[in-house]
């Protein structure tokens, strides 16, 4: 319904003006078979995130409940099976309408490899890293951090806070010494509506069954500099969303100078970070707690910890606004969309 609710606005839009290079930047690729064939218009992509993704096959195929495959789909065969066969018409029909595009960008190597696979007979798809405002976050200082650790995004449940959590209690549990006792969790968000705050109530209900009350703090919909500040402060930053496109917020944290724990998958995996090098990787909660203890045993300005935080600040610098502006002018310039 959605396609095809783009499609009609796209076709509105179009009649009243045409342009000649029709740029879809909101993932509509089905608004390119108005854009190519209806109106004549040379067709570019800058894809965030593929509509539909082998990983999301590989859910339904494999009935395994989530976010996105609802347990009431996934504990039924036949349920499976219908949105299955539904999925697969859905990706050929999404390949055959994003091949049309002339020009496609995407937004990392988890994303080309999708859209790859995907679009296949589009003629080239090139990477160019999203913006991040890096240069901002330089000046915070490298040490002199809390024994705080960090998360940020919105309270949506592809961001699994429930697994922030779970990670955090492993910590405390696995702790045989008085070590981690000052160490405090805050996790900083927003909600979009009432589903977002009945999460939030869910994750507050959790942080009490695990004995974390005293240690997990919420800060909900705060302006912008109250997040710059606790950038400035914690020393660790941890993020739990599964194949996550790129990570804007994973970036954000290196800059800042956090030692940072993303999720062993999507963009964090393949672009982001290097183990050991400007952070860590973790996909249970048992491999965040280990990582978390590796940040804090050793002092949070230990001299590996410094060593981190200097190099995940530089490798953020890849990420700028100024390095995506050139990639983007370098990649558009030389598609020939413009003779």
């Amino acid at each position: 319904a959605q396609s095809f609710a783009s499609m009609k606005v796209s076709y509105q839009a179009l009649n009243k003006a045409t342009p000649d290079i029709f740029f879809d930047t909101t993932g509509c690729a089905f608004t390119f078979l108005v854009a190519r064939l209806l109106a004549g218009c040379k067709v570019a992509a800058y894809v965030h995130y593929p509509t539909i993704s082998t990983d999301m096959l590989a859910l339904v195929w494999e009935r395994r409940p989530t976010y996105n495959n609802d347990s009431k789909i996934s504990s039924s065969m036949i349920r499976s099976y219908l949105k299955m066969v539904y999925y697969v018409f859905f990706a050929i029909a999404y390949g055959v309408v994003g091949s049309l595009a002339t020009l496609v960008m995407v937004n990392s190597t988890w994303t080309n490899n999708h859209i790859r696979y995907l679009w296949r007979f589009a003629k080239k798809t090139d990477i160019v890293y999203p913006p991040c405002d890096t240069q901002s976050l330089e000046d915070l200082p490298l040490n002199g951090r809390e024994e705080v650790i960090i998360s940020i995004g919105q309270f949506r449940p592809e961001k699994d806070h429930a697994l922030q959590l779970r990670a955090f209690s492993v910590l405390l549990r696995n702790s045989t010494s008085k070590r981690f006792v000052d160490v405090r969790m805050k996790l900083i968000g927003s909600c979009r509506g009432e589903s977002d705050r009945m999460r939030v109530h869910q994750l507050q209900k959790l942080a009490k069954e695990l004995g974390l009350t005293d240690r997990v703090e919420f800060v909900l919909n705060q302006p912008y500099p109250v997040l710059k500040k606790w950038f400035g402060k914690a020393s660790i930053g941890i993020h739990t969303m599964w194949n996550e496109h790129f990570g804007i917020g994973v970036v954000e944290m290196l800059a800042s100078g956090l030692i940072t724990i993303a999720h062993d998958s999507g963009g964090p995996k393949s672009d982001i970070i290097t183990p050991g090098e400007n952070g860590y990787l973790a996909s249970s909660a048992e491999d965040y707690a280990r990582n978390m203890a590796t940040a804090l045993e050793g002092g949070v300005d230990s001299h590996k910890n410094m060593d981190i935080r200097q190099k995940a600040r530089e490798s953020a610098k890849r990420f700028s606004d100024q390095v995506f502006s050139d990639e983007f002018e370098k990649v558009f310039l030389s598609s020939g969309l413009l003779r």
